[in-house]
Formats: structure tokens, sequence, C-alpha cells
């Protein structure tokens, strides 16, 4: 058996746990830039608060009911997330992190237990543990899971666990979900499938299998599959690497110059090469973009990118900034207002299966040596502790978050204090 275990309104949750004013309060959680809501509490999307709204077109909504608005706080709810998770690890051993608000759980060779009091002390204790509401679905798939798990939020009645264990309950609950909310089935999918009649997860599994294999390739049959209680996913324990990283953002105001923009570019790369090590991966491409904002049509537009093959595989971050920022400059074009950059690595490889070059002249073992002293100093004091100059201090470019809340958990001047 699977279990999914999913943080109910996750980064709302975050924001009462350590402000109990807000409960019972309409609140959202905005994006980047705090441009659109990406987290609405109950009472925000009774008020018909759309996921993905843009800001600016619920300001009313907003003011007229009192509406708690915040900044998304990436750094309380990544260490929410790993507090959750090490509760989870006094309740089964083996975990998958889905993503920053769900575990997936493997329960086979636990059939001996109640799974569903296990599961229920679960989310008791995760509760009082980090103050975070979870809903567990439990079925022998993990995308039957992901159904169960839809069923423990939307009815109180489970009491926050669902348990799809018998071929009755899994019949039932898939009679009663609906083809679009299935995991793994997208919306193209979705269209085809309803214009075919097929309403709901159980009219998807009555299907010839043959059919679904040949309209929905492999990655389809496997949905197909999982539905009718048949494994074909897997745990992910050790996530595999990534064969791409990328980090881009939106700037906080548009912005002409060139010093400042290369300065995020210089910061994007820096965190990209730190997620390179971490991996133990090296590359053997880069990639550098910069857009002018596309909504505003009373603005020239002008979108540009280059892409560079490195002479040998890296994960320096002093490399990589050379090449970076060379590419920059062959790209920028004055005269224009900027509101977004970027960089990509690609072509990764293993650290320990480089390629070398006859005419490599860098200095690879200081290269490491001053890597690996700049990951622990930020690992230990935080990032950009250390850090190259050209990184700036991002005040002219950082993305807008005028709603912040504290870092309540890993910031010692943010803690809460007792009065």
């Amino acid at each position: 058996m699977y279990a999914l275990v999913d943080c109910n309104n996750f980064f709302v949750s975050c924001e009462r746990v350590f402000d109990s004013r807000l409960e019972g309060k309409p609140v959202i959680v905005l994006s980047n830039n705090d441009g659109c809501a990406i987290a609405r509490s109950n009472e925000a999307k009774a008020l018909g608060i759309a996921m993905g709204a843009n800001y600016f077109e619920i300001e009313d909504i907003v003011k007229k009911h009192n509406v708690q608005v915040f900044s998304t706080n990436f750094v309380l709810y990544a260490d929410m997330s790993l507090r959750v998770k090490g509760l989870l690890t006094d309740f089964c051993p083996s975990i998958e992190d889905y993503s920053i608000d769900e575990n997936f759980l493997d329960f086979n060779g636990m059939e001996h237990i109640d799974l569903k009091a296990h599961c229920r002390k679960m989310a008791q204790m995760v509760g009082q543990g980090t103050g975070i509401p979870v809903s567990v679905g439990v079925a022998p798939t993990k995308t039957l899971a992901k159904v169960a798990n839809k069923y423990a939020k939307k009815y109180a009645g489970y009491k926050s666990v669902c348990m799809i264990d018998t071929e009755e309950k899994r019949i039932k609950a898939l009679q009663h979900f609906e083809i679009g909310d299935v995991w793994g089935i997208g919306r193209q999918h979705t269209k085809r499938l309803t214009a075919m009649g097929v309403k709901t997860a159980f009219d998807f599994t009555q299907l010839p299998q043959a059919w679904v294999r040949k309209n929905m390739t492999v990655i389809g049959e496997r949905t197909w599959s999982e539905l009718r209680g048949i494994p074909c996913i897997q745990m992910e324990t050790a996530p595999p690497p990534k064969q791409s990283i990328m980090v881009s953002r939106s700037f906080g105001r548009m912005i002409a110059d060139y010093t400042t923009v290369s300065e995020a570019v210089s910061t994007y790369i820096a965190m990209a090469a730190a997620k390179l090590r971490k991996q133990q991966s090296c590359a053997a491409s880069l990639l550098v973009f910069i857009d002018t904002n596309p909504f505003r049509e009373d603005l020239q537009q002008y979108s540009q990118h280059i892409i560079m093959r490195l002479p040998v595989a890296t994960n320096s971050t002093q490399e990589l900034l050379h090449y970076a920022l060379d590419g920059l400059k062959k790209i920028f074009r004055p005269n224009f207002l900027y509101k977004k950059a970027g960089v990509m690595l690609m072509d990764l490889c293993s650290d320990y299966a480089i390629q070398g070059n006859l005419f490599d002249t860098v200095d690879r073992k200081k290269h490491h040596s001053l890597m690996s002293v700049m990951d622990s100093i930020n690992a230990r004091y935080g990032r950009n502790t250390l850090k190259m100059a050209c990184l700036g201090n991002g005040k002219a470019w950082h993305i807008k978050q005028e709603r912040l809340s504290p870092c309540y958990t890993t910031r010692m001047s943010d803690f809460p204090k007792t009065v």
C-alpha cells in the first residue's frame, strides 16, 4: 500500500502557524513579484478567488473582505516542509519527496498493522508537532493514493484519512472522480476524453488498453493500469540527477542598464552552479536569455538568448560566470527596459566523467577547493555569505516582496517572541 500525505493549503498554513490571528480569516499567498495568488485559505476560496488570479484583478475583493495577503516566503515554507518530513519518517522509513507540500510513503511490508489508525495517528502527530494540517490518501498504487487524498481533503467525515483498500471502494471512488482531476492526465487528453464521453476516472479504466497505449503513449497506459489497482509507478526515494538546471526570475522593476542585469545573471549562475555541485554534476554548455515586458505594448520589445559550449565541462561558479557574462554582453542591447533574465546549465555529466581538453589551462584543482570552501561556509551561515563580487547586493533588481512575513524558524532576529 502507498500513502500520499498532502499539507492542506500549505503556504497559508505556514503563515497561520506563527500568527494565530489569521485563523478563520481569508488568506492568500502571492507568487514571485507579488503577481498572482498561488495559495488560498478555504475562506479565500469561498470568496471566489481563483488559483492563479492576478492580484490587480482581485484587489477589490481583497479590500472589501479584508483578505490577508502575503508574499511567498520560500525560506519559511522549505524549513516547515523539512519538519513535516522529519515527523513522517517516524511512521514510515520509505519516503519520496514529491513536492514541497506532498510526500509519498511506501507501506509495503506493513500490512500486519491497522494502516488507517496508523495514518490517523501520523496526521495527528504532524499537526501537533508543526501546526500544519495534513490529509492522507492510502491505496494500492500511487495514482489511487492521489485519488484517495482528494477525498480525504474534501470530506471531513474521513477525519483526514481516506483508504481505498477494496475493489468496491476503488470502483466507487473512481465513479465520482472527474477525469480532469486524475494525476497524469493533462488538459489536452482531458478535452479529447471528454469529447468521447469519458467523464470519470472509472470511464477511463473501461477503455481498451491498446487504445490507451496508442493514443496516450506509455505514460497514459501507466495511469490506466494504476487506476485499475496495478502498481506501475515506483517510489523515487533518491531522485535521479537533473538533466538540466534553470534559474530565472522576473525583476522587481524594469531595468535598462547592463550592470544591473549582469548582477542578476551572475546571481542566477551562482544559484545554478551550487545546485550543480550538490548533485555532483558538471555542465558542458549554458544558455543565457533576457526579455523585455511583453505585456507593455507601449514599449519597444526585445527578446534574445545565446548558447555557449564550454571547452571543458565544469561546475565552478567562477568559470561559469566568465562564459555567462561574455554571452550576456553579446545579446544585451541598450535602450530597452528588461523585465526578466535567466540561465540554464545543459549537457550535464557526472563530475567523475569529464572529457578533458588538450589546451585547457584552468587550474581545476584550485577551482574545486575554492568552491568547496564557499559551499561549506554558505551551508553553515546562509546563502551568499561568501560570494563573487560581481553578484552585487541585488537591491536594484530583486523580486518584489512587499508583504513578506518573517523567517520565523531560520533567522534568529525573526524568532517568535513571547510576551
